[in-house]
């Protein structure tokens, strides 16, 4: 009897050990991309996180009040992805072909994997 119970308990820590979390990270990327507006020295800034695109759904970024959140210049776009855990891996232009450029800001945060956390 003696030995039934001790495998019992044994085998009921072992299963425990298994349930541990998965610590491991991702990498998840992201694009901020400032376009020129027509007939304007402002830029309008989209931020791109891979998501899928629709006609009928806003995808875009909201303040927590349910806003559509605003930058007043690209350096203050960029420095809400800075002051949110973002780093800034490259930025580039891509002509538009008007004599005119997109300039794409690639930013880069580690998460846990299973619980999508992020890492500091």
């Amino acid at each position: 009897m003696n030995k039934v119970l001790t495998i019992c308990i044994a085998l009921f820590f072992s299963l425990q050990s298994f349930s541990q979390q998965d610590s491991t990270t991702i990498e998840q990327y992201c694009a901020v991309v400032a376009t020129p507006r027509l007939l304007s020295t402002k830029v309008t800034i989209n931020i791109d996180y891979g998501e899928s695109r629709s006609v009928w759904k806003d995808n875009r970024l909201k303040t927590e009040e349910g806003k559509v959140k605003k930058f007043n210049t690209v350096i203050d776009a960029l420095n809400y992805m800075g002051n949110n855990g973002w780093q800034l891996v490259n930025a580039f232009p891509v002509s538009t072909g008007t004599n005119s450029f997109v300039y794409n800001y690639v930013f880069r945060k580690v998460f846990l994997r299973e619980e999508g956390i992020e890492v500091e």
